[in-house]
């Protein structure tokens, strides 16, 4: 992987923490940002700086993105990578992994730009080093696409064993770029532990290890832990609700509870405004135009305290959260700002609606938790095919200006029916088990492969 955004270190952390739910002791990964921490030279080691900067100067993204879709982009990036980059690279996948004496037995991808060059470096590995062709690679090798609505073609590598997609836009993706049906499993995004439906654990008399490489089902088709617990898109989390005899009432106590804990006020409704852990997408703006406006919706209202909460994460932005904390809100709106934190799903939980930039984590972390997502901003590119993803599955919508955003969310919060429709649609495209379904894949993959070498 690559440290380049925060969801790729995301993934292969919830991989992991999968692999520990599921096989607890058997498996052991490796988490590698080997740009970072392997590539010989400018770029290759600075890629997280390059991506910060063309992050925040979206043109620069766009013009890199698009020409890397590119046949000559595509030929370039393939050639200089195996060029300058195939011996350090090579150095990473020959080491020896976690604990062991022996380079990995497995190796995954979550990133896109690790799939060409570490699937030529195992079939020179397996091979003694007679080929880079990739029919000679005997190490299993999957990569899980951790982009949602829209994805950059170097993701998708007819050499691999096995293609995790979480959505139909890029499993088509996926086919156009000679990917097999065979080869194309769909289940969901691979999210954050606290996002998970229920758990169901497994053993296996194996023992093996995983690296984590910086790098055909049907949408409708139920995984693994869907099956196993007769959930939907709101996983176990349902199935505990049908045990109340007033399944709303103890949603409404449960949120308040969640709120109680969390500092937050009760019973009114709350917006959460989110920047990424990077702290990207103009949220000082946004929170302002938004804490105004629901402080003069407030303020209207014959009640003589806050009517309105608004709850903003400001993640790795200090000028941000300095700026919002010094603010003066008004008496009909609650606002907390806060920086980093760890508990992301218990503050989606404890919220009726987000506003957020469009990364793929967030949107999915979001359905699960049945909020009507307002995107404010997307990096051109795989982030902009999440923009429709979000509207066409009718739980939001998006929009860059930070005065229609408030105005838009102000509307949703002031109709009760359809804040309740988005929050249906919402967890209607939710996958709160694909983590897990994920992980099992992968695990039976690495089970099988090492049944082989016995």
């Amino acid at each position: 992987m690559s440290d380049t955004g925060g969801g790729h270190r995301a993934s292969a952390n919830a991989l992991r923490d999968a692999f520990d739910v599921l096989h607890p002791g058997k498996i052991e990964v490796d988490i590698v940002d080997i740009y970072t921490d392997y590539g010989p030279f400018f770029p290759y080691n600075a890629y997280v700086e390059c991506y910060k900067i063309m992050a925040e100067y979206s043109f620069l993204w766009k013009i890199f993105f698009e020409f890397g879709e590119t046949p000559f982009g595509l030929w370039l990036n393939e050639f200089l990578l195996e060029l300058c980059c195939f011996d350090p690279f090579k150095e990473c996948l020959a080491r020896p992994s976690c604990s062991t004496t022996k380079r990995a037995d497995m190796v995954v991808s979550v990133h896109p730009l690790c799939q060409d060059l570490p699937l030529k470096i195992l079939s020179y590995l397996d091979s003694n080093g007679q080929t880079r062709a990739t029919t000679a690679r005997t190490t299993p090798f999957a990569t899980v696409v951790t982009d949602l609505g829209g994805a950059h073609p170097t993701w998708f590598n007819p050499g691999v064993d096995k293609c995790f997609v979480p959505s139909d836009a890029l499993y088509q993706k996926a086919r156009d770029r000679k990917i097999t049906p065979e080869q194309i499993i769909q289940y969901g995004l691979p999210i954050r532990k606290g996002f998970w439906s229920d758990p169901s654990t497994a053993s296996s008399p194996s023992s093996t290890t995983a690296t984590t490489a910086a790098a055909a089902s049907s949408n409708n088709n139920p995984g693994f832990f869907e099956r196993l617990f007769g959930g939907g898109g709101g996983g176990a989390k349902q199935t505990s609700q049908k045990s109340s005899s007033s399944p709303t009432v103890a949603k409404v106590n449960a949120k308040d509870a969640l709120r109680a804990e969390l500092g937050l006020k009760p019973s009114i409704p709350t917006v959460l405004v989110v920047g990424g852990g990077d702290g990207m997408g103009g949220i000082i703006e946004q929170a302002k135009s938004l804490g105004s406006k629901l402080n003069a919706d407030g303020t209207s209202s014959s009640s003589e305290e806050a009517s309105y909460q608004m709850v903003v994460i400001c993640g790795k932005n200090e000028k941000a959260q300095s700026t919002l904390s010094s603010q003066e809100w008004g008496s009909g709106v609650s606002v907390e700002i806060k920086g980093f934190v760890n508990n992301m799903d218990e503050y989606m939980r404890a919220s009726d609606a987000i506003v957020t930039k469009a990364g793929p984590g967030t949107i999915a972390e979001a359905s699960i938790c049945g909020l009507p997502c307002m995107l404010s901003s997307f990096l051109p590119g795989q982030e902009e095919g999440n923009v429709p993803y979000v509207e066409d599955s009718g739980f939001g919508t998006y929009s860059g200006d930070p005065k229609v955003i408030a105005d838009k969310v102000s509307t949703w919060l002031a109709s009760p029916d359809l804040m309740q429709e988005m929050k249906a649609n919402a967890l209607k495209a939710a996958r709160p088990s694909a983590t897990l379904d994920i992980a099992k894949d992968l695990a039976e993959m690495v089970f099988e492969h090492k049944k082989k070498q016995v």
